[in-house]
């Protein structure tokens, strides 16, 4: 069981909303993922009851935990005001906090992200920051006010994995405490079980779901992939080594005679 901000979760899959072939196809993949929070981008909202009700209904039906995400904006003015847009549209303290820095990669802009998450941190936001594996920025965003940290495995949509292994292990190191989610670039199940096997306490992604050819399999099958993943880190894995070791006791070992 993961916890944010005093919320315990079962599943430690967290899943997006976006670029899925329908509605039906998104509520069947949700269900299949077992995911308790869904992210949802307020640029696919409106404030009039009109455009994207539809939506926000099929969301509340599910009976899941919205995280509204500040998607698309690049500018700290940008991000803060479409948090308070989004915690009055969605009645949460939650906010994932995007501020885009770089339009080919979407990387955040980390000191953008630092000075946005200070902002709503102080202004009583729960912030889920979506930055870099960068130790440095990581300390920022804590001493702003963040109490988890969501560092990505590769660009968003990229479907790549773990880029930097060395630098999420790392970042797990250095904050035992702080739950840490990795958030965008995992393409499939098996790059969410290695994010597990690091200690991370969940996974975040949309693209590899709502593109795949079936989505509701591959949501079910990244469910399978993060619970083994954890599985296998409370099991506490062999270290790698550099000889072979024999499976089997030579010792004992019946030896033929003359």
């Amino acid at each position: 069981m993961s916890s944010f901000y005093g919320v315990e979760l079962k599943s430690r899959l967290l899943l997006g909303t976006s670029r899925y072939p329908s509605p039906a196809v998104l509520e069947r993949a949700v269900k299949a993922s077992g995911a308790e929070v869904v992210t949802v981008s307020l640029r696919r909202e409106s404030g009039t009851g009109r455009a994207g009700q539809a939506f926000w209904s099929l969301i509340q039906s599910m009976g899941v935990r919205v995280l509204p995400n500040t998607a698309g904006c690049h500018s700290v003015k940008e991000a803060v005001t479409t948090a308070h847009m989004a915690r009055e549209l969605f009645d949460t303290p939650w906010i994932k906090l995007e501020v885009i820095g770089e339009a080919d990669t979407l990387q955040p802009d980390v000191f953008g992200l630092v000075e946005a998450a200070r902002i709503l941190s102080e202004e009583g936001f729960e912030v889920f920051p979506y930055t870099t594996e960068d130790l440095v920025v990581a300390e920022r965003l804590v001493e702003a006010g963040c109490r988890v940290l969501m560092p990505w495995g590769a660009p968003i949509g990229s479907a790549r994995g773990l880029n930097n292994v060395y630098g999420l292990r790392s970042m797990r190191a250095h904050f035992p405490d702080i739950p840490l989610v990795v958030d965008a670039g995992l393409g499939v199940p098996s790059h969410a079980a290695a994010a597990m096997e690091l200690g991370y306490d969940a996974v975040l992604l949309n693209t590899a779901v709502a593109e795949a050819g079936d989505p509701v399999e591959m949501a079910r099958a990244f469910a399978l992939g993060v619970e083994a993943g954890r599985a296998a880190y409370l099991a506490r894995p062999m270290e790698p080594r550099d000889m072979a070791v024999p499976s089997t006791p030579v010792i004992g070992k019946a030896a033929l005679g003359d």
